[in-house]
This record gives structure tokens, C-alpha cells and sequence, in this order.
């Protein structure tokens, strides 16, 4: 009964609590029970079965007395970068140490309102910054998927590493997670699962650690499109604690799911086919128009021609941001403090010993393209490319409703592949950055297996506050698709 409660969408999940097929407690513990046996991947960095168990219990006597709220009883693991009121809240770093908030993020309390419950923190790339989950002071993910006849251990992609771990291996119904330059959709391509970034300003990002802050934005990664769908209507809506968030309406996410797509216009941007990409993603990617043509979709090449430069003017301004951040934790409030003779020494020895090797490389980046020599060169320039983008997405969507590319250049690489080359790991966003640079919504789903038996995924990118016709799109995708396939449970051996 556990393996079955764990292996369901969290559709099906609603449903069978709604029918009384299980109890909110049945399946929490059936999670708890699946979480601990799979302590290989390290997905979680935090367990809370108490509060779990609690929450559930809760949700079953709302249930109980037909007061159920549109998420009550459902699992859920929370990414180490939303702060949760009195559990444990690092962003992935030793810097934090035993950080408790006395505070709930936006985006957790509106999950706890419509009744999710939180099965523990999951882990994460150092401040969000990484696209393997390996920069992380607790420790690499593991990828649940491996090659056909290897054990070598693969990354899940990052930042977002531990909530699409978590929930490709059934050890979550869904999860929270941020996309500052793909760290939503990346680690969902890599796990065969589905992830969406929202509009810039739909998800609140009060009580969400700051990595680059005109960048950040929280959003769910899931088994399912309708399922995101799902979490996404719950997750969004208009905050006035942050002065970024969107004073607009949430839409009915889920009921864009299974519309018909005919007469809808997808664009296919030409700078997207970068030299050295495998024939695999290739194929999958014309796979993907052949499937939106046969449900009914136009499709039509397009150009955005200052893609090429997304990427170098992403690793400016996301750097830029991030060392005025992080300028915040110096060991004298909160978190880790080294003792030295002067206050100068004690920042330096706080933050020597709290931040991780590619924590202090993008804050010292940051540092040198802010400093007053280099300000116009660099960061005033790469804010001008940024500009640039924005404008060649804007023209496009004059013409088509959405675009289709794909997700990340490869499928799942080996633990410690790319750890040593920070250009070759940046490299992994390719396709991801130049949406947050925009601003826009994007949406990967698993389209298909590699020859080495892992998944690969599907990127659409939409208007801004257009979710609704990426779900719609994606629907028929993923109906399409079929994507069936699962990692085998190696973890439990």
C-alpha cells in the first residue's frame, strides 16, 4: 500500500483522500516511510515527521467536518532557500548554520493555507547557485535515474536538485523550488519530471533567501503538468511585503490543462541550435513540433537574435546581484560566526569559513563588475543586452503564442564531471537564462529517453503572465509524449 500511495500523482492523490481511500496521515507516512529508505540520494537535508504527521492529522479532521481546502493532506518537500517558521533554514550553506526564522515565506504560508503539509527541507545548491546540486554544504544530490548497466552516480541538475530529486523518486508529491537562470527547469529535465518557472513577480519572494534578486523566482516542480498546475495556483498571488510581486488575479492554472491547442501559433527560434548539441535533443526537439503540428498547432520558425549573448550578460548581473546579497551575512546577527581580534577580521573569517568555493567566485565576480572602474563596462553594458532580449522576445510574440526549444543540452552528467570547470557547468543554462533575463514564464516536461535510458526534456516558453497557454501546450505534450518511465528504486537496495 506504501509504494502505491507514494507512486501516485497528486491528482490521483486528492482524489483518493477526497473518496477516503487513505488518510492525509496514511500518506504522509507512507512518504516519512519512503524519505528515510532513500537516504542515499540526500535529497533532504531536514526531516520533519512530527510536523508532518501533525499537519496531516489536521488536514484529516478539516476533511472530516467537509471543511477541505483545495491542497489539503498533500505531501510536500520544501527547497532550503524558502524560509519555514521555526525549522531549520540554511540555502544550502554553512554560513546560515542553525538559522530558525521566526517567519513563514509567502509561499509556504500560501501552501499551508490550502492545506499542503511539509515533509521536510530539501537540499540544494549553495544559495541557489550551481547547476549540479554539488555546491551544497550538505553534500551532492543523487540523481534517482542511472545510465542503462552503470552505477555511476549522476548529478539531478541545480540549483532545484533536491526537489526534483525528491520528486522523481517518489518521495514527495511535489516540491517548492527557484529558477534564478534555469534552476527549476534544468534539474526537471535531468529527473523526467515537470517544472515550471513563472512569470518575474507571480510568486511572492518575501521569505525567500535573495540570490539575484531581479532574477529569482519560486515555482513547483512536479509529477505532472496538471499537478504543477495545481501547486502553481496555490503558490501565486499578490503580496504587498514584496514590492516585485504582481498585483494581478491567479488564473485557473488547472483548467488550462487538456484544452484544445488548435489554431495556437509556436515559434521555433533558430539561435537555439548550438553548435556540439547532441543529435538526441535535436531529435527530440523536431519530435516536439511534429507533436504540436499534429495537435492542431502552427508552427513557425523564428529569430531572437541577441541570444548568444544571454549567457555572459546573465553571469554579470546574476554575480552583481548576488555580492550585494550576500553582503548581509557577516556573523553578527545570525548564523555562523568565526571570532577574530577586530570586526574586519571576523567578517573575513566568518565568510572564509561559511561560503562555499563557487559562492565566493560569483560574489568576488559580482564585487569586480560593480567596483567603479568597471561598472559601465561590464554591468551597465550587460544590463543593456538584457534590454535587448527582453525586445527580441516582444517582437516574436507579436507573431506566435509561445515557443518550443529545448530544456538543457545534455541529459544527466556524472557527479564531479563538471564541478572543476565553473565556464563548462554555466554552460548548462544555454537555454534557460535568456527567459529569466526576459522575465517570462517557461515550462520543461519529459519528452523522451536518451539511448542510455534517461530522460529529456521539453522547454516552452510563453508571453509574460501567459502560464495558462504553456500548460494548455504542454498538456498536449505531454499526452503526446507518454513519458511512462521511471528510475529504478537502486536507492533501496
Amino acid at each position: 500500500m506504501s509504494g502505491e500511495l507514494t507512486s501516485q500523482t497528486l491528482k490521483q492523490a486528492l482524489a483518493g483522500l477526497a473518496a477516503r481511500r487513505f488518510s492525509a496521515r496514511e500518506l504522509a507516512q507512507a512518504h516519512l516511510d519512503a524519505i528515510a529508505a532513500a537516504r542515499a540520494l540526500n535529497a533532504y537535508v531536514l526531516e520533519t515527521p512530527e510536523q508532518a504527521l501533525a499537519m496531516a492529522e489536521a488536514s484529516d479532521a478539516r476533511r472530516a467536518r467537509g471543511e477541505a481546502r483545495p491542497l489539503d493532506g498533500v505531501p510536500l518537500g520544501i527547497k532550503d532557500l524558502f524560509c519555514t517558521k521555526g525549522v531549520r533554514s540554511t540555502a544550502g550553506s554553512r554560513i546560515l548554520g542553525d538559522f530558525r526564522p521566526t517567519y513563514e515565506s509567502t509561499v509556504t504560508a500560501n501552501l499551508w493555507r490550502d492545506g499542503a503539509v511539509m515533509l521536510g527541507k530539501l537540499n540544494m545548491d549553495e544559495f541557489a547557485m550551481g547547476s549540479s546540486n554539488e555546491t551544497s554544504a550538505f553534500g551532492p544530490v543523487v540523481n534517482p535515474w542511472r545510465s542503462r548497466g552503470s552505477n555511476r552516480p549522476l548529478a539531478p541538475g541545480g540549483s532545484s536538485g533536491g526537489s526534483a530529486a525528491a520528486v522523481a523518486a517518489d518521495l514527495a508529491l511535489g516540491a517548492t523550488a527557484t529558477d534564478t537562470g534555469g534552476s527549476i527547469r534544468q534539474p526537471a529535465s535531468l529527473t523526467g519530471t515537470v517544472g515550471i518557472k513563472p512569470t518575474y513577480g507571480r510568486c511572492s519572494r518575501w521569505g525567500v533567501v535573495a540570490f539575484a534578486s531581479s532574477l529569482d523566482q519560486a515555482g513547483p516542480i512536479a509529477k505532472s503538468v496538471e499537478d504543477a498546475a495545481i501547486l502553481l495556483a496555490s503558490m501565486s498571488g499578490h503580496d504587498p511585503k514584496d514590492s516585485t510581486s504582481l498585483p494581478v488575479e491567479v488564473p485557473d492554472f488547472p483548467g488550462f490543462v487538456g484544452r484544445s491547442v488548435k489554431g495556437l501559433k509556436v515559434g521555433v527560434p533558430r539561435e537555439y541550435r548550438v553548435e556540439g548539441m547532441p543529435a538526441e535533443i535535436e531529435t527530440l526537439w523536431a519530435q516536439g513540433v511534429e507533436w504540436l503540428k499534429d495537435a492542431g498547432c502552427e508552427v513557425v520558425e523564428v529569430s531572437l537574435p541577441h541570444t548568444r549573448y544571454a549567457l555572459p550578460a546573465y553571469y554579470i548581473i546574476a554575480p552583481a546581484e548576488a555580492s550585494s546579497n550576500l553582503a548581509r551575512y557577516d556573523g553578527m546577527r545570525y548564523g555562523l560566526r568565526v571570532e577574530a581580534p577586530t570586526l574586519l577580521d571576523t567578517y573575513e573569517a566568518t565568510r572564509a569559513a561559511g561560503f562555499g568555493e563557487e559562492v565566493k567566485r560569483r560574489v568576488l565576480i559580482g564585487a569586480y563588475v560593480l567596483s567603479a572602474g568597471y561598472y559601465d563596462a561590464y554591468y551597465l553594458k550587460a544590463q543593456k543586452v538584457r534590454r535587448r532580449i527582453a525586445d527580441d522576445f516582444a517582437a516574436v510574440f507579436e507573431r506566435v503564442d509561445a515557443l518550443v526549444t529545448p530544456t538543457a543540452p545534455s541529459a544527466a552528467f556524472g557527479l564531479g564531471e563538471t564541478g572543476a570547470d565553473p565556464v563548462a557547468m554555466y554552460l548548462n543554462d544555454i537555454f534557460t537564462v535568456t527567459v529569466n533575463l526576459a522575465g517570462l514564464p517557461a515550462l520543461s516536461l519529459p519528452g523522451g529517453l536518451d539511448a542510455q535510458g534517461l530522460p529529456l526534456g521539453l522547454q516552452l516558453i510563453g508571453r509574460s503572465l501567459d502560464e495558462g497557454t504553456l500548460f494548455q501546450l504542454a498538456s498536449a505534450l505531454e499526452k503526446a509524449a507518454n513519458f511512462r518511465a521511471r528510475p529504478e528504486p537502486w536507492w533501496r537496495a
